[in-house]
């Protein structure tokens, strides 16, 4: 399947790009998103961070015209500290791009049967099976629960935790199998998947998602210059909080009592404003050309202070 880059042009024009800036593309992906990027710069650079290494060949192929204003880093975007300084704008697009969703072996999707996986960074020792096999009750249950927002995360946690008794539960489809045997029927009668929101969670879990989230944003938003702005595209409700607290955390100073006395030059201001206030979701259009654009939300924010 042909990657579809999601809200492409909404977020460019967010970006607000200038020709001379320094710009990050925080999970390349396959690069749809970094072509419109580095097409409008002239003297400026684009950096490009992704764990998957496949990622990053496939992309340098996509950029071939454009190598000489592209880095690309094979590493986490939390790390962004190590290798910049300073940005002039940012770009989060979360979640697992189309290809490695499409593709079955690496066992992100139900849909196809694969050794349970799901690892961005092939190279982590941590997967999907350990997790499956390994993680206890309560663990499962907890990861379920916070990450895949799965009301039935304690009926799914037990049907695993018995069935891994017997042998391991070793690809997606057995994985799929052990949720359809332990839920009950007017569950499993309900429009999507059954499995779709434990497969979210254990990704989630496998790849350490939040906290490299509010981690990679916190740090990100240090590095922007003056006018510089950061943005990001979510497609779940819990990652779509994350985000929206932060900004408006960033956004915002403490409230101080009027009744005090305060010079103006003592008035504290927020280092950074809200793009928008409320997410910009894809147009019907793009909703008619990718599914995938359905639950996705995108937020901004620029540096004033």
């Amino acid at each position: 399947m042909k990657h579809y880059s999601v809200m492409l042009n909404e977020t460019i024009d967010l970006l607000n790009i200038k020709e001379d800036g320094i710009y990050v593309d925080g999970t390349l992906g396959r690069a749809g998103h970094s072509k419109e990027i580095v097409k409008r710069l002239k003297n400026g650079r684009l950096y490009c961070f992704d764990k998957d290494l496949d990622a990053i060949n496939e992309s340098k192929k996509i950029l071939k015209d454009y190598l000489d204003k592209v880095t690309f880093i094979h590493d986490s975007f939390e790390n962004i500290g190590k290798y910049i300084k300073e940005i002039d704008g940012f770009l989060l697009d979360l979640g697992v791009s189309s290809p490695q969703f499409d593709d079955g072996e690496r066992g992100f999707s139900y849909r196809f049967n694969a050794r349970l996986d799901m690892r961005m960074d092939k190279t982590q020792e941590l997967d999907a099976y350990k997790v499956i096999n390994e993680y206890s009750f309560n663990s499962l249950v907890n990861i379920l629960y916070k990450y895949g927002e799965e009301k039935n995360a304690k009926l799914i946690a037990r049907g695993i935790e018995k069935s891994r008794l017997n042998k391991p539960i070793e690809t997606t489809f057995e994985l799929v199998d052990v949720i359809k045997k332990f839920l009950p029927m007017k569950v499993l009668n309900k429009k999507g998947h059954p499995a779709k929101q434990t497969f979210q969670a254990i990704r989630i879990e496998v790849n350490n998602e939040i906290e490299v989230l509010e981690k990679s944003i916190e740090d990100a938003c240090k590095l922007l210059n003056i006018n510089g702005r950061g943005v990001v595209i979510t497609f779940h409700s819990l990652e779509d909080r994350i985000v929206k607290t932060l900004f408006n955390k960033l956004s915002t100073v403490e409230k101080i009592d009027k009744r005090i006395p305060l010079l103006p030059n003592e008035i504290e201001s927020a280092d950074y404003i809200l793009l928008n206030k409320k997410p910009i979701v894809a147009s019907e259009k793009e909703l008619e050309e990718n599914n995938r654009s359905h639950s996705a939300k995108l937020r901004g924010l620029e540096r004033i202070n």
